[in-house]
């Protein structure tokens, strides 16, 4: 049974690969998430009980931990996602963007090359260490064009000028020490069991509560909208089959201004949970003072994964978001305990003897 590391399996991104890889492959996890606000075990369901997933509550920054999980669990490759993702949180708060996303991902990448140069011959080659990254690191777009693998770094935030450094960092340990990497960068995000601070989780919470649906300026910010399924089955195809240095661009093809998701996902309420005084959500749309910096457009080229690996999106945006709002409507214990943070003490009942 081979065995991969997952750093931030406990988050989105990650908790989705889990379930995924638990699923459909063979693959022994060992899950590496710090735990911070964000991370929620509970969001593995029953892949976090799966005899193959071991769970480390363990910081990326902490390089004698991760020693010691790679003397006890030797893997064959890593996939790192563990990091501060939320744009806002870093306008206000950067500090953290650094320790973790570039400070963590050295001490990751150190720890990792200190047990790939110890491997034969054979698991040197066979061994990938897969980054995951963000299209925010290209900057913004005008009303044409699209990212591609070849687009020069521009980031704009602390966030995405946090990942950018943690992408370069990569590029160079597999160029200065020959660690076999891999990196991607993927669009905008959705689907079950995201943290409530994103636009669409936000949205869908906020709406049901009866609460203003605050959009940033006009609303005319667009973004291509990524089923975290898609990208969970985008990831696996390039940690198992990617040419090692290669880097990949994953996009939904679903280019939306903020507007048009906020509408949507209103539409959708209306129909499927109409409000008790029947009116439209709609009427709760409360437009707000921009975010400072906020990239105009981000789109995807993402003809390369297509072209190498065969990789295209199942969902639509339409198929996509009307499944995420019926998982939102479908999963209230899941909405209450990380509201209440109930979820942090969700680990520690049913996670204690395995952290």
């Amino acid at each position: 049974m081979k065995t991969v590391f997952i750093t931030g399996g406990a988050g989105f991104i990650g908790s989705a690969l889990i379930r995924l890889l638990i699923a459909e492959s063979d693959w022994r996890i060992v899950n590496i998430d710090k735990l911070t606000y964000a991370g929620n075990l509970e969001s593995l369901g029953a892949a976090g009980k799966d005899a193959r997933h071991i769970f480390s509550q363990t910081d990326i920054c902490d390089r004698a931990a991760l020693d010691t999980l790679f003397a006890e669990y030797p893997p064959d490759g890593v996939i790192h996602l563990a990091a501060e993702s939320h744009v806002d949180r870093s306008i206000h708060g950067p500090g953290d963007f650094i320790e973790t996303n570039i400070t963590g991902t050295y001490t990751l990448l150190e720890a990792t090359r200190a047990y790939w140069s110890g491997m034969d011959e054979a698991g040197r080659a066979a061994f990938r260490f897969h980054h995951v990254s963000t299209d925010e690191v290209f900057g913004s777009l005008g009303t044409t064009g699209m990212f591609t693998e070849e687009t020069a770094y521009d980031p704009r935030s602390p966030y995405s000028s946090s990942k950018a450094a943690s992408d370069h960092l990569v590029r160079a340990w597999q160029h200065t020490y020959g660690l076999p990497t891999l990196i991607t960068n993927c669009s905008n995000n959705y689907g079950p069991c995201q943290f409530p601070e994103k636009l669409i989780p936000l949205m869908i919470l906020n709406a049901l509560a009866g609460k203003p649906l605050p959009i940033y300026g006009k609303g005319d910010n667009v973004r291509d909208w990524l089923h975290v399924d898609d990208h969970a089955r985008a990831l696996r195809l390039v940690f198992e089959r990617g040419a090692t240095g290669a880097t990949y661009c994953i996009g939904g093809h679903n280019e939306k201004t903020n507007l048009e998701v906020v509408d949507t996902l209103c539409a959708l309420l209306d129909k499927l949970s109409p409000r008790a005084d029947g009116q439209a959500y709609a009427a709760l749309k409360t437009y707000v003072a921009d975010r400072p910096g906020h990239d105009k457009r981000y789109a995807i080229d993402a003809s390369k994964i297509a072209r190498e690996l065969g990789w295209q999106p199942q969902e639509t945006f339409e198929s996509g978001i009307e499944k995420t709002v019926a998982w939102y409507l479908d999963n209230p214990e899941w909405i209450a305990h990380v509201q209440s943070g109930e979820y942090r003490h969700w680990v520690e009942k049913n996670y204690g003897a395995r952290s």
